[in-house]
């Protein structure tokens, strides 16, 4: 079914999100959406689904004017979303959570194996298949997606929308989702695809629209645009991306883990005697594919967790299993894989995420009292040098756009100009424009001595700013070279065929 949407507004407070934006999708067409952080895209997008209430503005869908009041309306009307953040519930199976809110004609009894059986035939039937027994918990992130899928088109789902889909993929599962995406959409299904990421718009849509400060900047047929005009229409300028990393030069050894060995939470060797120096002045890059142990050592870098076996050290200093405020005090600033879960406190305000830090407070604070007028000052001054777009200082952060919520996260650890920074996936759902930024942001911090450990999934990101890479792979680091080897013999690392 074609849904339209007409002239939709939405403000928040002073905010207007969503100003006077009208656009349509088309059955058997895959639309990209396109912006920087705060454009409107996943507003937009939520007031689709039901999730928010339109101050105006009418959505049509097949040719009638509908009233969306909840993500019930939605679904029943033929509207499903994947957001950005799964809605699983981890504990229970596959199974458990697909058929979690369905009429059954036994309201009192679940017959587990006939609901298994069922849900292993539908996956099949949608060239998706899920083992239906399995925790969801259990499960790599890929599949998980997978599984949110499965859920809306067993609701019926005509218009799917996207929110990110790619963030947390590795590059294989991304391919595998493209040839999902471009099966609905010789079903006739429609589908809105919510990307920062260009190549992956101009590879995968049939359409875009650019929406630009809560309004359409321009809508085009994909294969009549480049990456270049997208760029202009989503920040009203050229970007720069094409800037050389500074010839590296080595200082003395800054961060050195020996031998390291770490457990996951199933209790299994996660990280397999890893072994690894970072200079003063350099970044060094672990790429491999995500799951690989490579969470399991940032946590315990940075005092989330604790070690079987091997030594960290700081400079000459050992610290092993220290506490998280010990290693903040030795200089260790961290950028977490995940700001929603460990990165910030979503019910907090900007003003108060930016100063969790001991040091930050220590600095802002006379005989054991705040001082306010001080800390406002310096939220103010960061949010300036970072670009935070936010009402003000004392906004919650949970009303930020993503990239800059990752803002917020990164100005409090850069702030403290450490000697050693652990900067994961550090521009993981952000913008052209924000990446950029934050890019230029980690080179100066290397070109003021700073020893930077950079862990990405994004082969792009290694490339542009590591001096060496390391792979990563079923926790052993299986190769370092210098970054002007071939991505190639990159690759092979990273799939274990060299």
């Amino acid at each position: 079914m074609r849904v339209v949407l007409r002239d939709i507004c939405k403000g928040f407070g002073p905010v207007q999100a969503i100003d006077g934006i009208s656009l349509a999708f088309e059955p058997g067409e895959i639309h990209a959406l396109l912006g920087e952080n705060g454009a409107g895209k996943t507003t937009l997008m939520n007031i689709l689904y039901g999730l928010y209430q339109p101050d105006s503005g009418t959505i049509e869908i097949g040719g009638a004017a509908r009233r969306i009041r909840s993500p019930g309306d939605a679904i029943a009307l033929g509207v499903g979303m994947i957001h950005q953040h799964f809605t699983l519930i981890p504990v229970m199976t596959v199974a458990e959570n697909l058929i979690l809110g369905e009429s059954r004609a036994d309201r009192w009894h679940l017959d587990r194996r006939h609901a298994s059986d069922e849900i292993a035939a539908f996956s099949q039937h949608h060239r998706l298949p899920v083992d239906p027994d399995v925790p969801v918990w259990q499960l790599p992130v890929g599949t998980q997606q997978r599984v949110e899928i499965l859920k809306a088109l067993r609701r019926g789902a005509q218009t799917l929308i996207l929110d990110e889909p790619t963030a947390v993929l590795t590059p294989q599962e991304v391919e595998e989702l493209f040839t999902v995406l471009r099966g609905f959409r010789e079903s006739g299904r429609a589908v809105v695809f919510i990307s920062h990421k260009l190549h992956e718009v101009m590879t995968i849509s049939d359409r875009v629209t650019v929406l630009r400060h809560g309004r359409v900047a321009g809508t085009t047929q994909t294969e009549c645009t480049d990456p270049a005009s997208l760029t202009r229409l989503m920040i009203g300028r050229e970007v720069d991306t094409d800037w050389v990393r500074p010839p590296f030069t080595p200082g003395s050894v800054c961060l050195s883990v020996n031998d390291l060995v770490v457990r996951n939470d199933r209790d299994r060797d996660a990280v397999r005697g890893v072994s690894l120096q970072v200079h003063r002045g350099e970044i060094l890059g672990i790429a491999g594919v995500d799951g690989n142990g490579q969470g399991e050592l940032a946590e315990t870098l940075t005092g989330l967790r604790r070690s079987v076996s091997g030594k960290i050290r700081i400079r000459d200093r050992d610290i092993t299993d220290a506490s998280i405020a010990e290693i903040a005090e030795q200089g260790i600033a961290h950028i977490p894989q995940d700001r929603q879960k460990t990165g910030l406190v979503s019910g907090f305000s900007v003003e108060e995420n930016l100063m969790l830090d001991a040091g930050m407070l220590r600095r802002r604070s006379r005989n054991g009292l705040l001082d306010l007028v001080a800390i406002r000052a310096e939220t103010e001054r960061l949010m300036e040098t970072y670009d935070i777009r936010a009402r003000d200082s004392r906004q919650a952060v949970s009303a930020l756009s993503g990239g800059n919520q990752q803002k917020v996260v990164l100005a409090r650890a850069l702030s403290r100009r450490p000697d050693v920074l652990i900067a994961f996936n550090p521009t993981r759902g952000v913008d052209v424009n924000a990446t950029d930024e934050i890019h230029r942001r980690l080179l100066e911090h290397r070109a003021a001595g700073a020893a930077i450990l950079l862990i990405s999934t994004e082969l792009e990101e290694i490339y542009r700013l590591s001096d060496r890479i390391a792979v990563m792979l079923d926790g052993r680091i299986v190769g370092i070279v210098e970054a002007g080897t071939p991505r190639q013999e990159v690759g092979r690392l990273m799939a274990g065929a060299v």
